[in-house]
């Protein structure tokens, strides 16, 4: 199989960050791409003004590229933040004034993917109470994801890089998928698998995906160490996409990785063309 009979899509999140955002869409085509997928791409705000999200919905439906996935608001990403929907006060109150507004933006493009991202324990704060609020969260994004047709993403981040983030390994966040979907019924929770994150954190991929292929609904990749290209780390993706594959996975691989110090654009020379 190998890396010509994936479906890669690029994250304009972390690639062709050079650009400014409403650039990003027609620099991805132009590099080959039919798919994106995004981070909240307003950091400072749950709710941004109409016509920011027109502008971009217009940048994304004028470049002839498909928003294949899309993150609810989750504080300063990138920065020192790691999501919002465990984090009481502020932070839970602007995780919850997004719902509406991502899961909207996602269906005016057709996206079927929205990423929530736990967030960070908070010092002097039960543990407890932050996995409740977030149970609680988590909830009304599933349903609004449900609305849409959506699937609500649910990810491990790696240790290292997230120390505060508690869900550090593949099975603590599927074992947030299926709370969640044994909180609303509706079965439409998965697990965002990314093989970067799952290799920072020692664990073994093939296992990994042996034992949840079926249960995840998006897969994200970048080498290690460095997070960049496939062929600057050692990890072995070629193969574990292959694994991936033959286990039934068929959905979209996100590109999440660094270009490094070149232009994005000069970042997929390891592509089949």
């Amino acid at each position: 199989m190998g890396f010509a009979e994936q479906r890669f899509n690029v994250n304009l999140s972390i690639l062709f960050t050079e650009l400014p955002l409403l650039e990003r869409p027609a620099a991805a085509a132009a590099a080959g791409f039919t798919a994106v997928e995004l981070w909240w791409p307003w950091a400072d705000t749950p709710t941004p003004r109409q016509r920011e999200l027109d502008a971009l919905r217009t940048a994304i439906e004028d470049a002839g590229v498909r928003l294949t996935g899309l993150n609810f608001y989750a504080g300063q990403l990138p920065g020192p933040d790691r999501g919002a929907l465990s984090v009481p006060g502020e932070e839970s109150r602007r995780f919850r004034a997004n719902i509406d507004v991502a899961a909207g933006f996602a269906q005016s493009l057709g996206c079927t993917a929205l990423n929530a991202l736990y967030g960070n324990r908070v010092d002097g704060v039960d543990p407890a109470e932050q996995d409740a609020l977030a149970l609680e969260n988590l909830a009304l994004a599933a349903r609004a994801a449900d609305r849409i047709g959506a699937t609500l993403l649910i990810e491990a981040l790696n240790r290292p890089e997230s120390p505060k983030y508690p869900l550090v390994s593949a099975p603590a966040a599927v074992g947030i998928v299926d709370k969640v979907n044994a909180a609303t019924g509706l079965g439409n929770a998965r697990f965002l698998m990314d093989l970067y994150h799952l290799s920072m954190n020692g664990e073994d991929l093939p296992s990994v995906i042996d034992r949840y292929a079926s249960r995840t609904g998006h897969v994200q990749i970048a080498d290690n160490p460095g997070r960049g290209a496939p062929g600057t780390g050692s990890l072995p993706l070629e193969d574990l996409l292959d694994r991936l594959g033959k286990a039934g996975y068929e959905g979209w691989v996100g590109l999440e990785y660094k270009p490094g110090d070149r232009p994005s654009a000069a970042a997929f020379d390891w592509l089949p063309r």
